[in-house]
């Protein structure tokens, strides 16, 4: 189970996709620290998640912790299913009542970074960490 968790045949240039996906995540965790009322439980509350004060926090830190993670190319592939499920709540909560109320074209532009880093998640978790990363190096020794 854990060989087949951290094992990866992807090119070397799958560390870009790991970069985006882990610099991304990483900044917006950090910016839910940085600031709570406009990004973290300030935001949570004006889109209607229960305890937002709980909330803002909790995701900042999956974010932060999950991002490093990636970004290192440690356990990549447990590391974006939080941030999978993360932006499934993004998407739902915010982007699908934006399609309902002003329709597909708005929806779309402001959902391309979600959609970009939902599919790039997905992306890592299918094809793992590539041979630059922490992954490959626990590999390599076993």
């Amino acid at each position: 189970m854990r060989k087949r968790l951290i094992r990866s045949d992807a090119p070397a240039t799958v560390v870009l996709i790991r970069l985006l996906i882990g610099a991304v995540f990483l900044s917006e965790g950090i910016q839910k620290f940085l600031f709570p009322g406009q990004l973290g439980a300030g935001r949570f509350l004006k889109i209607g998640l229960p305890m937002p004060e709980l909330l803002g926090p909790f995701v900042g830190t999956f974010e932060v912790v999950c991002g490093s993670l990636v970004l290192l190319g440690l356990l990549t592939r447990l590391a974006v299913i939080p941030l999978l499920g993360i932006m499934a709540v993004a998407l739902t909560t915010t982007k699908w009542p934006m399609l309902a109320a002003q329709g597909f074209w708005h929806m779309a532009h402001e959902a391309r970074t979600d959609w970009s880093m939902s599919l790039g998640s997905l992306f890592l978790l299918i094809v793992g960490a590539g041979p630059w990363s922490l992954d490959a190096r626990l590999q390599s020794r076993r």
